[in-house]
């Protein structure tokens, strides 16, 4: 057991955690998960890899409770004290189940040459909520993966990875995807991209019946300034319907009923 605040594992673990942490892991392709319900997904489906878990005496008695640990999990187990588990955390009340994880290595250029059926693709997002709120949106509307352009918010970052609630280990997620990559790979694949304005005269249900089940990409935009004109010229943009007086969606709500309608219209 470890009881030491200063042992290596510790300060890992908070350099992966720190005002560097981005650096690290990138650096060191891992990132770190807290609490039940990650370990749980990552225990369960096991992409993202769990390396290495953290648990004091009550983490490790709710880990049996559901019946997780299983050899393979022991295996990879060290048990810590309270007091070191306060200190590797960055939750503000532990849980006392904590794990290093290795970041996900999938190629986006092979995954969408199998022509997967709908993706949502996010352009330079900052907000670790909203960013782990599309993960698990896309993961419960049964998105084939969720893709995320350069200079957004990092999609294993403790606050994005306990936003997701667990969805980071069901569906794959892509990092600093280019929007001209994109829209080259879906050129080469035949896949059409649709980018959603307040403006457009073709509304989402339209939409969706002419595309008639073929793959789609969604695009989003930015929280405060949206897709630029740049971007979005060669968009397919469809306006979402509302008959309320609200001028607009924010980004994560947009995304909620853009995914959703998908979802229903493109169901094989």
């Amino acid at each position: 057991m470890i009881t030491s605040l200063h042992s290596p594992h510790v300060e890992r673990v908070k350099a992966l955690l720190g005002s560097r942490g981005v650096k690290e892991r990138k650096a060191e392709s891992k990132f770190i998960a807290e609490g039940l319900q990650s370990i749980r997904e990552a225990i369960n489906f096991g992409d993202p890899k769990l390396d290495t878990l953290y648990l004091t005496e009550a983490g490790r008695a709710k880990l049996e409770d559901e019946n997780l640990l299983t050899s393979e999990v022991l295996g990879k187990t060290v048990e810590v004290t309270d007091e070191v588990m306060r200190a590797m955390a960055d939750t503000v009340t532990p849980q006392g189940i904590l794990a290093l994880c290795d970041i996900s290595k999938h190629n986006f250029p092979n995954f969408i040459s199998k022509q997967p059926l709908r993706i949502a693709y996010f352009w330079q997002i900052q907000d670790p909520g909203n960013a782990g709120a599309v993960i698990r949106t896309a993961d419960a509307f049964g998105f084939n993966a969720i893709v995320f352009s350069d200079q957004c918010v990092d999609v294993y970052s403790s606050k994005v990875v306990r936003a997701t609630a667990g969805s980071l280990w069901h569906i794959p997620v892509f990092e600093d995807v280019s929007i001209s990559d994109l829209k080259q790979l879906a050129e080469k694949n035949g896949i059409q991209i649709f980018g959603t304005d307040g403006n457009s005269k073709l509304t989402l249900p339209d939409a969706l019946q002419e595309l008639n089940k073929k793959p789609s990409i969604w695009v989003f935009g930015n929280e405060a300034r949206g897709l630029p004109s740049d971007i979005s010229a060669d968009l397919n943009l469809v306006t979402i319907p509302m008959e309320g007086r609200a001028e607009s969606l924010n980004l994560a709500a947009a995304a909620t009923v853009v995914m959703y309608e998908v979802s229903q219209a493109t169901k094989r």
